[in-house]
């Protein structure tokens, strides 16, 4: 890694899988964004590159490191181990922070707690280039990524007949409205929904206020 690389990055922009942030404020701050990598599709942290992509370098690069690594350890379980460089940049140092997608979904974060519409779930995601707290249904998705699980087998039955057209005719639909749709709690639509996420039937979007659940394959294929 060089200072090609880095302008590079800084081109591209912030992102679904890159972040710039200015300096290190508090090790409970950078845990929520190394577990949004490393629960999403990974990425990398410039620090010492501000919004706009200026160069304004690290203060201290070995105390900064040390806060990054405090932060994978002692914030995040199961403990995240970033991949770090420093790299000269015009007399000042950015410090660049790889963070892989991990194999042992979902992390969970050791700090204060936070809460968004009433959920506490202490995991958080990647969504477009914000780091966000992951619903419930998201988390019991990611629970279950391992790449070395079988393949998961559902029944369909009434419930998930009625989605399926529902889909078909008006192409997304929330977890509440699917409640309402089967006339069942938000804990079994929940749990239906999940499912055939993990099968592969539908897929869930996390990128808008509220999320929603389509089809994964393309009506009438």
């Amino acid at each position: 890694m060089n200072f090609r690389d880095v302008n590079a990055m800084i081109e591209e922009g912030e992102g679904f899988t890159l972040e710039f942030k200015r300096r290190i404020s508090s090790a409970e701050k950078i845990a929520r964004t190394l577990i949004s990598f490393a629960n999403t599709k990974g990425g990398t942290i410039l620090f010492g590159v501000d919004d706009d992509g200026s160069i304004v370098g690290v203060e201290s690069e070995k105390s900064e490191v040390e806060l990054i690594e405090m932060a994978g350890r002692e914030y995040c379980d199961p403990q995240i181990v970033p991949m770090i460089d420093i790299v000269p940049f015009d007399g000042r140092d950015v410090i660049v922070c790889h963070i892989f997608e991990s194999r042992t979904k979902p992390h969970y974060y050791l700090g204060g707690q936070d809460r968004v519409n009433g959920e506490s779930t202490r995991v958080y995601i990647r969504v477009n280039d914000n780091t966000m707290m992951a619903s419930r249904e998201v988390v019991r998705i990611l629970e279950n990524e391992n790449p070395d699980s079988p393949p998961l087998k559902v029944a369909i039955g009434d419930h998930e007949k009625r989605l399926f057209t529902h889909l078909e005719q008006h192409t997304r639909i929330t977890l509440r409205e699917f409640g309402r749709l089967v006339n069942t709690s938000d804990r079994r639509a929940s749990r239906i929904l999940v499912r055939l996420v993990r099968a592969g039937v539908i897929r869930i979007h996390t990128h808008e206020r509220e999320e929603y659940f389509t089809l994964a394959y393309e009506p009438g294929a």
